[in-house]
C-alpha cells in the first residue's frame, strides 16, 4: 500500500509539472505573437518602447512560472514528509510486540498520587456522586493516555477546559482545586495551582484597561487552573461597547493556543451559562467537559456540618443534630440559600454562641471558672439558632 501511495503521489506531481510547463509555454507563445504584431505596427521611436514592454512581460511570465514551480515543489515536499511520517508511525507500531506491557492502572493511580487526591475529594465533598464519577472518568482518561505514551502510541491532548454549573456552595471551587492537583500529578500542568477570578478581576473600567487586567490574571494562572466564577457576567448583550467582549476574545485565544499549559473552568448557574454559550459559540466549542453540580439534600447538609465541625476539631452533640436538621430544612426554602456556604455560616454562629456560653460560665459566681477540653470541643443544642430565632433577630445566612 505504501508503494501504491508513493506511485500515486509521483503521478500527481508529474501531472502538476506538465501543466506548469504547458501554461508557461502558452504564455510565451502569446507574448511572441503579440511581439510579431507590435513589430509590424511599430515605427520610429515607438519600437524601443514596445520592446521594453515585451521584455517586462516575458520577465513577469518567467517570475510567475518560477512561483508556480516553487509552490509545486513545496506541495511535493509536504506530501513526502506526510508519507514518511505515516510510514514511520506504521513501522513504530509494528515494532511494538502485541503482548507488550505498559504497566497497570493501579500502579499509576498510586505512583502519581491520583488515588490519594480522589480519596481527598471523597472526604472533602459529601454526596455529589455524579460529580465524583465525572472527575474519575477524566482521571481515568489521563492515566490510560499515560500508559499509551509508555508504548509510543498516539495520545492526542484532550480538551481539559471545563464548565461547572450549579448553585453556590455545591463544591465547584473544591473540585476545581482537586482537578488541578490531579493534572499536575499526571504531568498535564506544571504546578496545578488554582486561581479564582470574576468579571471585576478581568474587565477594566475604561479603554485600554481590560487587556492588561485579563492578561495579568492569565499569567498568574499559567501552569494551573483558572476558575472564572459567574462567567456569564463577562458578556453584556445590551451593550455592544462593553469591555467584557475584549476579555472574552483574549480568553478564547489563550484557551486555544495555550491549552497544554492552562485549564480554564467556567462556573455559574446552568441556565445563565447556556445563554452565555449561545452568545459566544466559540467558547462552548472549547469546553470539553461539562459537569453539573446538584443542590444538596438536607441529610447531606447535616453530614457536611458534622464534617466541618470535625475539621475544626469540634463535635456536634447528638442532641444538637435534630435542631440543626430542622433549621436547614426551613432555611433551604428561604431566599439566598447557598448549600454548604449556608452550613458554614450556621456552624460559625454556633461556635460564636458556644464561646459566649463558656465565657459567661467563667464569670458565673457559682462556677469555679474552669473549662474542660470536652466543653471546648462540643457544640451543644442551644448553640444552634433556629430559623425563627434568626428571623426575629433580623439575621440570615446570606454569604454572597
Amino acid at each position: 500500500m505504501a508503494f501504491v501511495g508513493y506511485l500515486f503521489s509521483s503521478k500527481t506531481n508529474l501531472f502538476f509539472q506538465k501543466n506548469i510547463e504547458k501554461n508557461v509555454n502558452l504564455k510565451k507563445r502569446n507574448i511572441n505573437k503579440n511581439q510579431s504584431v507590435f513589430t509590424i505596427l511599430a515605427s520610429g521611436n515607438n519600437e524601443s518602447s514596445e520592446n521594453n514592454k515585451l521584455k517586462d512581460a516575458l520577465n513577469d511570465a518567467d517570475i510567475e512560472a518560477r512561483k508556480i514551480r516553487e509552490e509545486a515543489d513545496k506541495r511535493k515536499q509536504a506530501e513526502e514528509r506526510k508519507r514518511m511520517a505515516k510510514q514511520l508511525k506504521i513501522d513504530r507500531l509494528n515494532a511494538i510486540p502485541e503482548d507488550a506491557e505498559a504497566g497497570t492502572v493501579e500502579e499509576y493511580m498510586y505512583k502519581d498520587g491520583v488515588k490519594e487526591i480522589l480519596e481527598k475529594l471523597d472526604n472533602d465533598l459529601v454526596g455529589l456522586i455524579p460529580v465524583k464519577s465525572r472527575v474519575r472518568e477524566i482521571a481515568a482518561l489521563l492515566v490510560v493516555d499515560k500508559l499509551r505514551r509508555n508504548l509510543g502510541l498516539d495520545t492526542g491532548v484532550p480538551s481539559l477546559h471545563m464548565c461547572f454549573t450549579g448553585a453556590p456552595g455545591t463544591g465547584k471551587t473544591t473540585v476545581a482545586m482537586r482537578m488541578g492537583q490531579i493534572l499536575q500529578r499526571m504531568g498535564y500542568s506544571r504546578s496545578g495551582h488554582l486561581v479564582v477570578a470574576t468579571r471585576d478581576d478581568l474587565v477594566g473600567q475604561y479603554v485600554g484597561h481590560t487587556a492588561p487586567k485579563t492578561k495579568e490574571v492569565i499569567k498568574k494562572a499559567m501552569g494551573g487552573v483558572l476558575l472564572i466564577d459567574e462567567a456569564y457576567y463577562l458578556y453584556n448583550a445590551s451593550n455592544d461597547r462593553d469591555y467584557g467582549q475584549e476579555s472574552i476574545e483574549i480568553l478564547l485565544n489563550v484557551m486555544e493556543e495555550n491549552r497544554e499549559d492552562l485549564v480554564v473552568v467556567l462556573a455559574g448557574y446552568k441556565d445563565r451559562m447556556d445563554k452565555f454559550f449561545s452568545f459566544i459559540p466559540g467558547m462552548s466549542s472549547r469546553i470539553g467537559n461539562h459537569i453539573e453540580f446538584p443542590n444538596y439534600q438536607a441529610e447531606e447538609l447535616l453530614s457536611i456540618a458534622k464534617v466541618m465541625c470535625r475539621d475544626l476539631e469540634y463535635e456536634m452533640a447528638i442532641e444538637a443534630e435534630p435542631v440543626f436538621f430542622e433549621y436547614i430544612k426551613k432555611r433551604m426554602k428561604m431566599p439566598y440559600f447557598s448549600n454548604a456556604r449556608t452550613v458554614r455560616n450556621a456552624v460559625d454562629r454556633a461556635r460564636m454562641r458556644a464561646a459566649i456560653r463558656l465565657f459567661n460560665k467563667a464569670f458565673d459566681p457559682s462556677s469555679d471558672g474552669m473549662v474542660s477540653k470536652q466543653e471546648l470541643m462540643t457544640l451543644e443544642k442551644n448553640d444552634f439558632v433556629s430559623v425563627e430565632e434568626l428571623t426575629a433577630r433580623g439575621e440570615d445566612a446570606i454569604v454572597e
